[in-house]
């Protein structure tokens, strides 16, 4: 499948802004047809209308909060039909703030948009694109899925936010894997700071008003689209858009393979020598 060529249509979720609006832009000048989903009926409304009149492909808007499961469960719908050959799974909000300080309830958010909306599409679309030979799905993520540690300042406080694009990064690697071989491709790309207005909120409500873009800037959102679906094309896995050596996710592979060599039976003798803990 060469994305470049539309043949059929994308659904892209968070699309009423930002990267997603880029998306929807950049792949209805390709032919796509487009299903664009958001929170936002105007905004969407109102890009829906732009494409149509600058592009003539046939634009779909499905207004939903995928932090509700009734409007998950009708875009997985969506997702389902025949046409569909690509999911661009962009929706996400961030719930920056200390955890013990932070609202339970935007928590619980984040990990809804995150991570349970994500994979209840991505298991809508891909036995349909595997019944019929095509199709993609494209997780966006965050360079914050690799933070850790960092702290603070700069960096925002994000440990459910950050968790939650690492579970991305894990969950598209081995959903890849698991397709490997199969007509069906799954990528997640990692942007750092992007020049969009992402940051302007938590995301328990919509930032309000015009389109606006973070104070410091970032890469423009338009280059980590093209990142992605460069990457799309040459079967990139983990996509980061700003980073010159590739062979840093090798380095990662390799990092969590001596990892895993180590779950044998034998206790580490670094762990035995704690004899208050012994049997």
């Amino acid at each position: 499948m060469t994305y470049g060529e539309a043949d059929g249509s994308v659904v892209v979720t968070g699309a009423s802004s930002g990267i997603g609006a880029e998306y929807a832009s950049r792949l209805a000048r390709r032919g796509w047809d487009l299903v664009l989903v958001a929170r936002r009926a105007e905004r969407l409304d109102a890009l829906a209308r732009r494409l149509i009149e600058e592009t003539g492909v046939k634009v779909e808007t499905v207004v939903a909060d995928l932090a509700r499961s009734p409007d998950v469960a009708r875009v997985a719908s969506r997702v389902r039909a025949d046409d569909v050959a690509m999911l661009v799974n962009n929706a996400g909000i961030n719930g920056y703030g200390p955890f013990h300080r932070t609202d339970p309830a935007l928590l619980t958010k984040v990990i809804e948009v995150n991570v349970v909306a994500p994979t209840a599409l991505t298991r809508a679309a891909v036995p349909g694109m595997l019944a019929r030979g095509r199709g993609a799905v494209v997780n966006v993520a965050s360079l914050l899925a690799f933070a850790g540690d960092l702290p603070p300042g700069p960096l925002p406080h994000r440990a459910v936010y950050g968790g939650s694009k690492g579970y991305m990064v894990t969950f598209t690697r081995t959903l890849a894997a698991e397709l490997s071989g199969t007509p069906v491709h799954v990528l997640v790309v990692c942007p750092g700071l992007t020049a969009t207005e992402f940051h302007l909120g938590t995301g328990l409500d919509p930032v309000p008003g015009r389109t606006r873009v973070h104070d410091e800037g970032g890469m423009p959102a338009a280059d980590v689209v093209t990142a992605s679906l460069a990457a799309l094309e040459t079967g990139e896995v983990v996509c980061v858009p700003g980073l010159s050596e590739p062979e840093a996710v090798t380095r990662l592979t390799d990092a969590e393979l001596a990892l895993r060599e180590s779950s044998g039976t034998a206790l580490a003798s670094r762990y035995r020598a704690g004899a208050d803990w012994s049997e």
